[in-house]
């Protein structure tokens, strides 16, 4: 029961997880999300004019509308978005530590710390620190402020990042004490054929959750980037649409209509990559989590209710089973063990070699540690044996050498039972010529052989 108990609560976990809501969530009305923002944007600009989307397809852009792209999770095309931009779109990027890094270095924008000790910062708390607009210098010229920031004095910060760039406008900047003023927003016209496209790239996306929304200047701010990005400026005045993503979206078509084979293959290629990286600096995800902790849990039930539910036979006890004759000691168990399947014939070439050196040394009352030839010699010698007899004995008695050599040295014995019963015939024709009582049955004579004796041997 402990098991399904597991199960529910891992259930139950997923369950909770799958529905909590990602900061910057655009449907998050709570406070770290940015449905604040969403309304803001539907109220300047009219709802049919902001896109929501949690997949940015390329082809759907146009060059005179925007994009909004807050904390993206996962790097964003820069070929997509540079050539939207030269076409005279204008992009935002809102990130502090997710990785819209990838893009901004793409056009040479870098992170860095904001000041440690800022001038001005909220309740006592230099990680929040204020903001104000940055005027647009031209050597010793101060041209003006950004249009995004025209009506705004001051922005508070949320554990925000700095940017660097040699050449764009600062927009925002955070005054240090005794240090120069570090900027937290900045913007930069792109490269086209119209030059009119535009990059706004801030350092700090929790500007515009709900909580910091509440602030004056931060929706100030909000209202002129959301009128910058569609409705352009004074120089590029225009009624695009603006098209919002957050955190983790998808990327498809290509902007102007075409998709290369070559560009789907970088961004399956590219999509693996990041899959790869993100289990080398996060590990597993929670799901897989709870899927492997869900299938252990089954894998041991299963084995639990195997095991319980498993009948055993009971066994006859030892001391009441027949002994097997390989395990019984005389001539039975020695039977038992050359005539098994598993024993080789060798065993049983050798066994002959040993009955008939015994039976002939008995028989001419030698010693038993006389060889087998020499007894063959004085059985020949005594009761003289046929020509044919003798050598077949004697290349009986070379095979049973071998296989005395290859038994003792471990290795291959090519000894088949067909010669076993060749070699007992000549044993047994041996015996008989010397007058020795053979004890075995006929069954081991050699198939074919000698029948005068009507099967009976003496």
């Amino acid at each position: 029961m402990w098991l399904f108990a597991l199960c529910a609560l891992l259930s139950t976990l997923a369950m909770a997880r799958g529905l909590e809501a990602a900061a910057f969530d655009l449907n998050d009305a709570t406070w770290e999300g940015c449905a604040e923002l969403l309304d803001l944007a539907r109220r300047e600009l009219g709802k049919e004019r902001v896109v929501v989307l949690s997949t940015l397809d390329w082809e759907e852009v146009k060059g005179s509308d925007g994009v909004m792209v807050l904390h993206p999770t996962r790097p964003i095309d820069a070929e997509e978005a540079a050539a939207f931009m030269r076409a005279g779109g204008r992009m935002a990027i809102l990130d502090d530590y997710g990785r819209g890094d990838k893009l901004l270095s793409h056009f040479r924008i870098h992170r860095r710390v904001l000041p440690t000790h800022p001038v001005a910062f909220l309740r006592g708390k230099p990680s929040l620190p204020i903001a104000t607009p940055a005027f647009d210098s031209d050597g010793r010229e101060v041209l003006g402020l950004h249009p995004t920031v025209a009506d705004v004095k001051q922005v508070v910060l949320n554990h925000g990042t700095g940017l660097r760039h040699p050449q764009l406008t600062p927009v925002l900047e955070v005054r240090a004490v005794g240090a120069p003023p570090v900027a937290v927003a900045v913007a930069g016209q792109i490269e086209g054929p119209n030059a009119k496209g535009r990059l706004f790239a801030m350092g700090d996306p929790s500007a515009f959750i709900n909580l910091m929304l509440r602030y004056p200047g931060n929706r100030t701010f909000a209202s002129g980037l959301v009128h910058y990005l569609a409705d352009g400026d004074a120089t590029d005045p225009r009624k695009g649409r603006l098209f919002v993503v957050a955190n983790e979206f998808g990327e498809r078509g290509s902007f102007g209509g075409v998709t290369p084979f070559r560009k789907t293959l970088d961004r399956k290629l590219r999509a693996l990559a990041e899959a790869f990286e993100e289990l080398r600096d996060e590990g597993f995800p929670w799901w897989l989590h709870v899927a492997v902790a869900a299938a252990v849990a089954l894998l041991v039930l299963w084995w639990t209710v195997r095991v319980l539910g498993r009948l055993y036979q009971s066994r006859v006890p030892r001391f009441a089973r027949a002994i097997p004759l390989v395990a019984q000691g005389g001539v039975a168990g020695r039977v038992a063990v050359l005539s098994s399947g598993a024993s080789p014939p060798a065993l049983a070439l050798l066994e002959l070699r040993s009955a008939l050196a015994e039976a002939l040394a008995q028989h001419l009352g030698v010693s038993s540690q006389t060889s087998p030839a020499e007894l063959v010699q004085e059985v020949k010698r005594r009761d003289g044996l046929s020509a044919q007899l003798e050598g077949r004995i004697t290349q009986m008695l070379s095979s049973m050498r071998a296989a005395e050599t290859a038994v003792v040295a471990g290795g291959a014995q090519r000894v088949t039972r067909d010669e076993v019963k060749r070699a007992a015939g000549i044993v047994e024709q041996l015996l008989e010529g010397a007058g020795v009582e053979i004890p075995w049955p006929a069954a081991f004579a050699q198939p074919g052989g000698d029948e005068s004796t009507g099967g009976r041997r003496r």
